[in-house]
């Protein structure tokens, strides 16, 4: 067979994800604080892009209930106007002032006349002690009161500030700058002894010594290696560290175990001193460290609303306020394109739009497919919206997505990070997907969610004197109709944080 050049026609498909898809793919599955970061983001950088101000302005989505899932962006004529005062002369004479105000000077400024008045000093300071306590001056407006807030001291340097009274060498101070550093963020002292003193160059006894004089700072409890290292230092620092309470924080492990009897025997003490030392223990703080690495706690914005509507069914909205305002300025770029100088500045003019087109579009694409996801789930769960959890009913991503017409991936991108409020609570769209458990009787099957929760309500109901065991518990609950195995349920037990029946059976007949 010879072999030579020769010219072949072929056809074929293939994705290709553009820069468009991936950016809208990228907002679908953004939490709405990241979507807005992302935006901020996008109005420091393109220049077409503003916030929409206006009080009734709705973002991308103008219209975000179920009945009407319209969305307008429309270009605002006053906002392009707003650099209109960029182009008139600059004119600072009282004439050019009241020409533009179209008033006189006095009538706009009635205290000032376009002169610099003369001021008496005498008076001005009468002026001044007449005045009350309570008055501010104009400029005083334009203070940033969160400028005067003092900032938060962190565990480290409030250490730091107290090196001085623990240590005196210079040698010391670098160690003990050393020991700060591996403090974890409840104060405790994560290190290997040896290998930390191998790393510092002095022995083992030396670093003892320097940790010994820091576990004397405040708070008290710092720079402990354990649990009961910590309370040890507390009860030092109460005067309360006596044999028997030695004996309690060396065997704190029976504590949380609740076997009392243990406890008792081993420290040698009757049912009311070992109650009352219980209670010194609930008093100590196993986390001396935890006070000064405060962070300020998001609390959760709902995406959608969920209200009854006056039919008997539900009615879903978008939630306006976190979906972000931004317009694209057209007449901006009419005006700048204009007087490009050349072709490579047009090409960014040109991308920029382009780009903030895409972005508003991909903003209202999101807000739809919110809604129209949230709608589906709302009306999948109508008995859980209307009884309550018993009767959430299982569902998987496949169901809505065939019911709306969307691929799986793109039902799951949008419900990451996405909650919606209910008569019933706020609650993450991902909630709502559960796995089927079968039912016994051959009926329908059960929610997995909805048998954690009847799980939690025997347990919650058992009686102390009988405690419900796995197997109990799978009685119970195929008689209930659900064929649940014993390994699912000390799975879904867990899941809940619940202990054992062993341990509740020590918890619930010792509750001290």
């Amino acid at each position: 067979m010879a072999i030579g050049p020769k010219l072949e026609f072929r056809q074929s498909q293939q994705l290709v994800m553009t820069p468009q898809l991936m950016q809208a793919i990228k907002l679908l599955q953004l939490s709405n604080v990241d979507l807005i970061a992302h935006v901020n983001n996008e109005l420091e950088s393109n220049p077409f892009l503003e916030r929409d101000e206006s009080p009734d302005g709705a973002g991308p989505a103008a219209d975000t209930s179920t009945t009407e899932n319209t969305a307008e962006t429309s270009d605002s004529a006053a906002d392009a106007q707003e650099g209109d005062w960029l182009k008139n002369e600059l004119e600072t004479t009282p004439e050019a002032i009241s020409g533009n105000l179209d008033s006189e000077l006095s009538n706009v400024f009635p205290d000032d006349n376009g002169e610099s008045p003369s001021v008496d000093p005498i008076q001005q300071k009468a002026d001044n002690w007449q005045a009350p306590s309570h008055t501010t001056s104009a400029a005083s407006s334009d203070y940033n009161l969160e400028a005067f807030v003092a900032a938060e001291v962190s565990l480290s340097e409030h250490l730091q500030e107290q090196l001085g009274f623990a240590v005196t060498s210079s040698a010391d101070t670098l160690i003990a700058h050393q020991l700060i550093d591996c403090l974890d963020e409840n104060g405790y002292l994560r290190i290997d002894s040896t290998e930390m003193a191998n790393r510092l160059g002095v022995s083992e006894q030396e670093l003892e010594r320097i940790i010994r004089a820091l576990q004397g700072l405040d708070p008290v409890g710092v720079f402990a290696r354990d649990l009961s290292e910590c309370l040890k230092l507390q009860l030092v620092e109460k005067d309360r560290f006596d044999p028997a309470m030695q004996t309690l924080v060396e065997n704190i492990e029976l504590l949380a175990l609740r076997d009392l009897a243990k406890l008792k025997r081993l420290c040698k003490v009757d049912d009311e001193d070992l109650k009352d030392m219980i209670l010194e223990i609930k008093e100590l703080n196993p986390k001396p460290g935890a006070a000064f690495n405060t962070e300020v706690t998001q609390p959760v914005v709902p995406d959608a609303f969920v209200h009854p509507s006056s039919d008997g069914g539900w009615t879903v909205e978008l939630n306006t306020e976190s979906l972000p305002k931004v317009l694209v300025n057209q007449s901006y770029y009419s005006e700048i394109s204009q007087g490009s100088k050349n072709d490579k500045e047009l090409a960014y003019f040109t991308d920029s739009l382009q780009t903030a087109n895409w972005l508003i579009r991909s903003l209202d694409q999101r807000a739809r497919t919110i809604l129209k996801v949230s709608s589906e789930i709302v009306r999948q769960q109508d008995g859980f919206l209307t009884y309550g959890v018993q009767h959430l009913r299982p569902m998987n991503l496949r169901v809505v997505a065939d019911a709306i017409g969307m691929h799986e991936s793109t039902v799951s991108r949008v419900t990451s990070n996405k909650y919606i409020a209910t008569p019933r609570g706020i609650f993450e769209l991902k909630y709502f997907f559960s796995a089927a458990i079968a039912s016994s009787e051959g009926g329908e099957s059960h929610s997995a969610e909805s048998v954690r929760y009847r799980i939690k309500q025997l347990i919650d109901a058992e009686d102390p004197k009988k405690i419900l065991s796995d197997d109990a518990l799978v009685k119970i609950l195929k008689n209930d109709g659900v064929d649940i195995a014993r390994r699912t349920v000390a799975k879904y037990r867990e899941a809940l944080k619940i202990s054992s029946s062993v341990q509740r059976r020590r918890e619930k007949n010792n509750p001290t």
